[in-house]
Parts: structure tokens; C-alpha cells; sequence
């Protein structure tokens, strides 16, 4: 049976991608800081950091992988660290890389992601312009594209994607679905009309099925299409929840200038990529994975966002006590937000 390992399995879309290979009919291991609740045939999962050389030596040495997928991250808004982010994020992509080599897997698979740029560029931004992140996280999603240039050996496959949108999707997330379950306003900075482009998990997952057969390096963006603004986006969803919540602005200027002040104060979980981009267009150019891949999209934003407002209405409860899942597996800290919430 052909093998193939994934990191970070036991998160939100590893997990997703991880169902997916299984249900192809690869063998899958799945090595994750976060235990795995999967038990599933032709599934091993290894709970442990993907910085353990040692660990990764047994993983390997169990057999021949035809691929690696590297979905594994550390996110700026959960509680660690930054030494902890920047070490897990860039020196756990040597590692894999490392192992790769050592074990002479020659293909991987590395999940990037739209924060390399945080300003609106005026068009649809594709793969050859210079990235320009503004904070840690993405920093470090950079830095691990040029630590995997390094080996040259490997065929790398990136694919940078925006936010990762399926039923089970929660993290910041979570708080909006919040403000609408329980009928509150729902607040837009400035008018709303900003388009911000999200990609279906279940499209990254084929996407990066697809890279199996693809021969050679190559870096792709993704997302989905016929993208609207986030305001009808919201209605979206509103209009499935059936509640009494509907959209308000807040003024851009002083909105972000609070932002801003709540992020240094630390008692907000939105970094400097939120309050640069909450009022911004930002969308992908997806004609290079369209061409060389064949891929295409299946659900639009507001699609996608339905279906994980449904799956949060449905687990409300149950969602609300996670503790030991990864940050997009549970809700996010609201922090100063709940603030807003009670006056909304």
C-alpha cells in the first residue's frame, strides 16, 4: 500500500487532508503535537513535536513514504510563545526537510499561506511578487519556504492558501458565529465592500492529492472564486442562521486605531495582519494551479461559510469546552471583543 506521512493530522485541515488520503487508499502517519481522536484502518498516528530528530528517525525508518505533507503550524493567536512559533514553524520544516533527505522521500507537500502579504496590492497577487509580511506568523511561513529552497534534492510542491474555511473551522471564526447565533450586530470596518478571498478545505485537500502526480518543484496560490464582499458574505450567513443579527459598520480610521491599541495592550486575539486587512481586497491569482494542476474550485466564500456556521450551531456546547485541540479546532479567545458583543 502506498504511504504517505502527514504532520499536524490531528488538526483542522491535516485531519481533513489525513480522511482524504485514507479514503484514497493510502496508508497514512500522522505525527502531531495535539493526540489524535482518529482511529481509523491503515492509520498511525505519533503524538510528539516534529522538532524531535529522534522521533522523526523511528517515523521514517518504519518504511518508504511516497510523499510528505507538512501541514503542521503554530499559530499567532494561540497561547505560546513567539521563540516557541518562529522555533516549531521554520527549524520543524528543517527537520522534516532533514528527514526527507535522510530517508531519501524525494516529494513534499508544504502548506503556506496568504500572510505573506498584508496590504491591499490592487489586484489579484500571484505567485512571482515579493511577499511582505507583517507579522510573526507569517514570517515564519516565509522563512520555511526559503529553509525548504534549500533542498534542492527534494521536489517541493508549496502551496500558499487564505484562510482554510470547512464544518469544523473555528478559532476567530468562532466569534463571529457567536455574534450571529446569539443575534447580534455584526460589524464591518468601513462599508463592508472589501472582498477577502478563503479557500474550501476539501479543495486544498484535492489540491494537494493532485501534487502526487506532478513532477518537479513549483509554488502555487489558491482560493476560491467568484469572490464577493464580506458584507454579503455575512448576510450569508445570517440569512442560514435565521437569527435576529444583521450588519453594522464601525468608522475604518479609529476602528483599526483601537485594533492597534487592543493588540499592544494584549487584549485582543487580532494581530497586525487582521488590522491591516479587515478593510482590505485581498485575492489570490489561481490561474497557475488551474493550469499545471487541472485544479478547480468547488464552493464559494459564502458556500463554505455556511457550512461551518452549521457546524458550529449544531456543537455549540461540546465546542465551547475543548481544551487539548488545535487553535483552528477550537474557539478563539475573544478578549476585549466580548466588550463589543454586549454592546451589540
Amino acid at each position: 500500500m502506498r504511504r504517505v506521512l502527514v504532520t499536524g493530522g490531528s488538526g483542522f485541515f491535516g485531519g481533513i487532508l489525513k480522511r482524504r488520503l485514507l479514503a484514497a487508499g493510502y496508508a497514512v502517519v500522522n505525527i502531531d503535537l495535539v493526540a489524535d481522536v482518529d482511529t481509523l484502518p491503515n492509520l498511525v498516528s505519533h503524538q510528539g513535536d516534529i522538532r524531535d530528530a529522534a522521533l522523526l528517525a523511528r517515523v521514517f525508518a518504519d518504511g518508504q513514504f511516497e510523499a510528505v505533507f507538512h501541514c503542521a503550524a503554530m499559530l499567532a493567536h494561540d497561547t505560546i510563545s513567539e521563540d516557541e512559533l518562529w522555533s516549531s514553524n521554520v527549524d520543524g520544516t528543517r527537520r522534516i526537510a532533514e528527514a526527507c533527505r535522510a530517508a531519501g522521500v524525494s516529494r513534499l507537500v508544504f502548506i503556506s499561506s496568504n500572510c505573506l502579504w498584508a496590504s491591499n496590492l490592487g489586484h489579484e497577487v500571484a505567485e512571482d511578487e515579493p511577499p511582505a509580511p507583517v507579522e510573526l506568523y507569517g514570517r515564519s511561513k516565509l522563512e520555511g519556504e526559503r529553509v525548504l529552497a534549500e533542498f534542492p534534492d527534494l521536489a517541493v510542491v508549496t502551496i500558499r492558501c487564505p484562510t482554510i474555511i470547512d464544518g469544523g473551522r473555528l478559532g476567530l471564526l468562532a466569534i463571529l458565529f457567536e455574534f450571529i447565533l446569539d443575534g447580534k450586530r455584526v460589524w464591518v470596518v468601513g462599508d463592508g465592500q472589501n472582498r477577502y478571498q478563503f479557500i474550501y478545505a476539501q479543495d486544498l485537500a484535492t489540491a494537494c492529492i493532485q501534487t502526487l502526480g506532478y513532477e518537479g518543484s513549483d509554488l502555487f496560490h489558491i482560493g476560491s472564486e467568484n469572490v464577493v464582499s464580506l458584507r454579503r458574505v455575512y448576510e450569508a450567513i445570517i440569512a442560514a442562521a435565521g437569527t435576529k443579527a444583521r450588519v453594522a459598520e464601525l468608522p475604518k480610521a479609529p476602528t483599526i486605531a483601537a485594533m492597534k491599541l487592543a493588540h499592544t495592550l494584549r487584549i485582543s486575539p487580532l494581530g497586525p495582519y487582521h488590522y491591516r486587512m479587515i478593510a482590505e481586497d485581498f485575492i489570490f491569482d489561481t490561474r497557475r494551479i488551474r493550469e499545471r494542476l487541472g485544479w478547480r474550485p468547488t464552493l464559494t466564500n459564502e458556500q463554505m461559510m455556511v457550512e461551518a456556521f452549521r457546524y458550529y450551531a449544531a456543537g455549540r456546547k461540546e465546542i465551547h469546552a475543548r481544551t487539548d485541540v488545535s487553535a483552528h479546532s477550537k474557539p478563539a479567545a475573544m478578549g476585549v471583543i466580548r466588550l463589543l458583543k454586549w454592546i451589540s
